[in-house]
C-alpha cells in the first residue's frame, strides 16, 4: 500500500468513528509489561494509526493485572477525538507535564500540548510551550506514587485536578501506561524503563557555556574566549547563533564574518573551549543552494494537502521543511553533518523545530505559527502517512533523532551533544533541552526552578534556562541572583537576544564579575558530583535536579516547595531569592567550596544531608584540566557517625566506559571514638583513577564546623574531631 493510500485510509478511519459518535470505549486488553507497569489498550486502537515515538521499544504484556489494581483509565471517542480519564481517590499531589510554566505542584492545572514558538511565554501556567510530555506523576499521602503516560502526540489538552486526570486529544485512540510503585523515585525509574534514558554526555557539556544571538564574527568569538581566560572565569563552550550562516542558510558559513570555521574551532580548542552551532529545520527554497537542491532531488520535503512542496517563512525567507517521518529524509539530513562537523564543530543546537513558521502576514484568525494542520507527512518504516496535526508534536523529536544519527556518523568516537527547543516525551534519548526564549525578569528567574524540576520528573534530566533571561535587558542584580543558583542547574548557559545588553559574566561591573567568578567556580568544584549524577541518570533515569520532597516523600509540607531543589539526593540548593523555604527535616550541614562565597549575598546556600558524602574537585578553567588532582570528600555523619557516598569518573569522552573503562568508587565513613575513618569500600571498573587523584582531602562537617585531613584513596583518611 502506498503512503498516500494509507493517509486517506487514516482520514476515512477518523470520519467513520466521528459518524458513529461512540462515547465510552471498552478496554480490549490490559496487563503488566514490567514491574508494576500496566498497559491498557482500548477497543479500536490501531498501532499503525497512532505509532509510538515515546517508548524506547514496543512493550509486551507478560501477565494479568494483580487483584486490587485500581488505577484504570476510562477511554472515550467523540466526533473523531479520543480521550482518557483516570479518576483519583484520596489526597494526591500531582506533578509532571514536562515543559510547563506555573507551579511545581500541578493540582488544578490545565496545559495545551501543542509545541509552539512562544517567546516571553509568561510564568502563570497554561501557556503552550515548545515540548509535549503527556505524563503525570501522582504522590499519595503515604509517599507511594504512580505515573500515567498517555501514548499519543496528537494535539491535546491535559487537565490535572483533585478528582481526575483528563487527557483529551484531537486524534485517534491511544494506549495508556500506568506505573504504581512504592516511591516517586521508583515511578520515575519506571518511566525510564518505558521511554529510555539519556546517553552519557561528554564531560565538557556539563561546564559553563556562553551564548548570544549573535556573536557577529570570528573575531568577536575569539575576544569572548580570550576574556574568559584572561579574567580566570571558567567556561567550556561558546555558542554560535544563526548569524554565522550565509543568509541564514543552514550548513553554510558566512564568507565575510566566519570565513574559516575550522580556524576558529582550532583556536577555541587550543584554549580549552568547545563550540556549538545552530541548525534550524527550515531550508531556504533557493535553486542555487546545494542543500535545497539535494533535498529536492530526493523529494524529501513536507507537502501541502494538494501534494505540492510546502513553503513557509522562517529566517531565510521562503523555506522548505524536511519530512522527518521519512527514513530517507532522516538519512539525508544525517548525511549533511559529515562535512559540517569536519570543521571542528563540537555540538549542535536545533532551534525553531516546533516547527515555527512566521505567518504574521495572514489575518489573525488564520495564523498558526506553524505549517497548516492538513500538510502531508509521508511516513515510512514503522510510521504511517498522516497529517501535520498528527506529527506536529513529534517533528522536533524526529529532527533530533536524525541530527544525532548524523553527528554520531561524523564523529563515531565522540559522545554527541545536541540541544533542542522542541521535543517529545522520550526525546531525551537524543538531545538535551533548554526552556526557550524566556524574559529578563525575576518571575522568569524563579519559575526556572520548577520548570527544570518538572522536566526531570518527566524523563528529561538535562535542562536549564537561559541564565539572566534571553529577551530584554538584564540588570546586574538579576544576573547575579540568577547565576548564583543557575550554576547548579543541569544545563548552565548564559544567553542574550539581539538588541539587549551584554550578558557575559564581566558585563555588569567589577562586583558582579567577582560574584560570577565565584558562582561558576563553585559549579566546577562540584563537577565530580555532577558527573556522577549524570551517570546515574544515564543508568536509572533518576533526575540530576530533584524536588525537595524527594528527601522525604511522606512530608506533606514539602510537596509544594519550589524555591529549593536537590542535586541528586544529598545536596540541597537554596537560592538567594528564596523566602522562608520549607527545608527537609534532619541535620543538614552547610558546605563551602570557594573563598568569598559566604560573604557574597547572591550565592546559593548548599546544604549536605545527614549520612551523606559528596565528591568535589579543583577549581579549573575548563573540563580539559585536572579536576581530580585533589579530590575532596565532604562528609556529614548521621547520628551514629556513619555516612556513604560515591564517585563516578571516566575519560569524559568516547565510549570506552561501556567496556568497563571507568571508575565507580563507593565511600563509607564510620565513627571511631572522637575520630571519623573514611575508606573506599568498593571500586568498580578499570579506569586508572589513582593516577588522577594526587591528593585526597576529607572534610567532616559537624554543628557548623569543619574538620579536615588529607590521605590517599588506597589508605583512606582518619579525621580527628
Amino acid at each position: 500500500m502506498t503512503t498516500s493510500s494509507r493517509y486517506y485510509l487514516f482520514l476515512i478511519f477518523l470520519l467513520v468513528f466521528a459518524s458513529v459518535k461512540a462515547k465510552n470505549i471498552p478496554i480490549r486488553q490490559s496487563g503488566l509489561i514490567g514491574h508494576s507497569i500496566a498497559e491498557f489498550i482500548p477497543e479500536g486502537f490501531d498501532a499503525s494509526l497512532v505509532p509510538s515515538l515515546m517508548l524506547q521499544k514496543e512493550p509486551v504484556i507478560k501477565k494479568a493485572l494483580p487483584a486490587g489494581w485500581h488505577i484504570v483509565p476510562e477511554f472515550s471517542f467523540n466526533e473523531g477525538k479520543a480521550s482518557a480519564v483516570v479518576h483519583l481517590q484520596g489526597d494526591i499531589s500531582l506533578y509532571g507535564g514536562g515543559e510547563v510554566t506555573g507551579p511545581l505542584l500541578r493540582n488544578g492545572q490545565t496545559i495545551k500540548l501543542w509545541n509552539t514558538d512562544n517567546g516571553a511565554y509568561g510564568t502563570d501556567g497554561g501557556k503552550r510551550l515548545y515540548q509535549t510530555h503527556p505524563w503525570v506523576l501522582g504522590v499519595r499521602k503515604d509517599g507511594t506514587a504512580f505515573g500515567i503516560l498517555f501514548d499519543s502526540y496528537w494535539k491535546a489538552g491535559l487537565k490535572t485536578d483533585s478528582k481526575a486526570i483528563a487527557f483529551n486529544t484531537e486524534g485517534a485512540l491511544f494506549r495508556v501506561f500506568v506505573i504504581d510503585r512504592k516511591s516517586p523515585q521508583e515511578v520515575v525509574k519506571g518511566l525510564a524503563e518505558l521511554t529510555g534514558t539519556i546517553e552519557m554526555p561528554p564531560r565538557w557539556s556539563l561546564g559553563y557555556q556562553q551564548c548570544r544571538f549573535s556573536y557577529a564574527s570570528e573575531q568577536q568569538v575569539k575576544e569572548i574566549a580570550d576574556t574568559f581566560r584572561e579574567k580566570q572565569i571558567p567556561c567550556d563552550a561558546i555558542w554560535m547563533d544563526i548569524d554565522y550562516m550565509e543568509g541564514f542558510r543552514v550548513f553554510t558559513f558566512n564568507k565575510t564574518n566566519f570565513p574559516n570555521p575550522k580556524r576558529l574551532n582550532n583556536y577555541l580548542h587550543a584554549k580549552g573551549f568547545h563550540s556549538v552551532f545552530m541548525i534550524d529545520p527550515g531550508v531556504k527554497a533557493d535553486s542555487t543552494y546545494a542543500v535545497y537542491r539535494s533535498g529536492s532531488a530526493k523529494d524529501i520535503w513536507v507537502k501541502d494537502v494538494g501534494g505540492r512542496e510546502y513553503h513557509g517563512k522562517v529566517w531565510p525567507g521562503d523555506c522548505a521543511f524536511p519530512d522527518f517521518t521519512m527514513p530517507d529524509c532522516r538519512d539525508w539530513w544525517a548525511g549533511l553533518y559529515k562535512q559540517f562537523m569536519a570543521t571542528g564543530v563540537d555540538g549542535v543546537w536545533n532551534d525553531m523545530n516546533e516547527p515555527a513558521v512566521n505567518d504574521e502576514a495572514l489575518p489573525k484568525d488564520q495564523r498558526l505559527g506553524t505549517m497548516p494542520y492538513t500538510n502531508q507527512h509521508r511516513g515510512g518504516g514503522s510510521l504511517p502517512a498522516g497529517p501535520h496535526l498528527l506529527y506536529h508534536n513529534a517533528y522536533g523529536r524526529l529532527m533530533v533523532q536524525a541530527t544525532r544519527q548524523g553527528v554520531m556518523a561524523a564523529n563515531p568516537g565522540k559522545r554527541p551533544f545536541i540541544l533542542t527547543r522542541a521535543n517529545l516525551l522520550g526525546g531525551q534519548r537524543f538531545a538535551a533541552t533548554w526552556t526557550g526564549d524566556n524574559l529578563a525578569d525575576e518571575r522568569f528567574m524563579k519559575v526556572s526552578v520548577p520548570m527544570c524540576i518538572t522536566l526531570g520528573l518527566s524523563g528529561q534530566p538535562f535542562s536549564g534556562p537561559d541564565i539572566g533571561g534571553f529577551l530584554g535587558n538584564t540588570s546586574p542584580d538579576l544576573w547575579a541572583k540568577w547565576l548564583g543558583f543557575g550554576v547548579f542547574l543541569p544545563f548552565a548557559r548564559g544567553h542574550a537576544c539581539a538588541g539587549t545588553n551584554n550578558k557575559e559574566p564581566w558585563a555588569f561591573g567589577g562586583a558582579v564579575e567577582e560574584t560570577s567568578r565565584i558562582a561558576i567556580s563553585r559549579r566546577y568544584r562540584l563537577l565530580p558530583l555532577f558527573y556522577t549524577l549524570f551517570y546515574n541518570a544515564h543508568k536509572t533515569g533518576l533526575p540530576v535536579m530533584q524536588p525537595s520532597f524527594f528527601a522525604d516523600p511522606k512530608d506533606l509540607s514539602l510537596r509544594d516547595e519550589e524555591q529549593t531543589f536537590l542535586l541528586g539526593s544529598n545536596l540541597l540548593v537554596v537560592p538567594s531569592f528564596a523566602k522562608e523555604p520549607k527545608l527537609p527535616a534532619g541535620k543538614w550541614e552547610k558546605i563551602s567550596l570557594v573563598d568569598g562565597e559566604q560573604s557574597d549575598p547572591y550565592q546559593a546556600k548548599l546544604l549536605l544531608k545527614s549520612g551523606a558524602i559528596i565528591p568535589a574537585g579543583n577549581i579549573i578553567q575548563n573540563t580539559g584540566e585536572k579536576s581530580l588532582e585533589t579530590l575532596t570528600l565532604f562528609v556529614n555523619p548521621d547520628s551514629r557517625g556513619n555516612a556513604t557516598g560515591e564517585l563516578y569518573w571516566d575519560s569524559g569522552e568516547g565510549w570506552e566506559f561501556n567496556k568497563g573503562n571507568f571508575s565507580r568508587l563507593k565511600f563509607r565513613a564510620k565513627k571511631s571514638g572522637s575520630k571519623t575513618i573514611l575508606h573506599v569500600v568498593a571500586h568498580e571498573g578499570s579506569y586508572p583513577i589513582n593516577e588522577q587523584v594526587a591528593h585526597l582531602k576529607v572534610i567532616v562537617l559537624k554543628d557548623g564546623k569543619e574538620y579536615s585531613e588529607t590521605g590517599s584513596l588506597k589508605q583512606g583518611v582518619l579525621v580527628q574531631m
